[in-house]
């Protein structure tokens, strides 16, 4: 049995792969609220959400979502749930330092990687990959 639940890895296969941060939402609301709203879900959650809101033009909704995905990761260990945690809360403070200064340094929406550290977890996001999850409308909620 594996020890990463299905939902983080198709969050993962959506951030790294797709870059759909909408639907990266989507399952990661649904762990979120099956492990107990844990605030390290809660964390990649709302950095995958700061990325959607830039994208679609919400500035300042995505310095929010950032400043608490960010505050929300700080507490955890460097190397947590098999990917370097500790790279993307740089990578994400970066970006959200460059969204306080959109205005004087406007900068076009980018995509963050979370880099995978436990092989077990690369080789389900391969699997993933060789057979996508599919899109149900239906598990749809907001």
């Amino acid at each position: 049995m594996s020890t990463y639940d299905r939902l983080y890895v198709a969050y993962l296969y959506y951030f790294n792969d797709q870059r759909d941060y909408f639907e990266c939402h989507e399952v990661m609301e649904e762990l979120w609220l099956e492990e107990g709203r844990s605030p390290l879900y809660q964390g990649l959650l709302q950095v995958a959400v700061g990325l959607y809101h830039h994208a679609n033009g919400n500035v300042s909704g995505s310095i929010k979502l950032f400043s608490a995905g960010l505050d929300k990761l700080a507490p955890y260990p460097a190397d947590t749930l098999g990917i370097d945690l500790e790279r993307l809360i740089r990578d994400s403070g970066e970006y959200l330092n460059k969204l306080m200064r959109v205005e004087q340094e406007p900068f076009a929406p980018y995509d963050l990687t979370i880099q995978i550290l436990d092989d077990e977890l690369g080789e389900l996001l391969a699997k993933l990959k060789l057979n996508p999850p599919g899109h149900n409308e239906e598990e749809i909620h907001d």
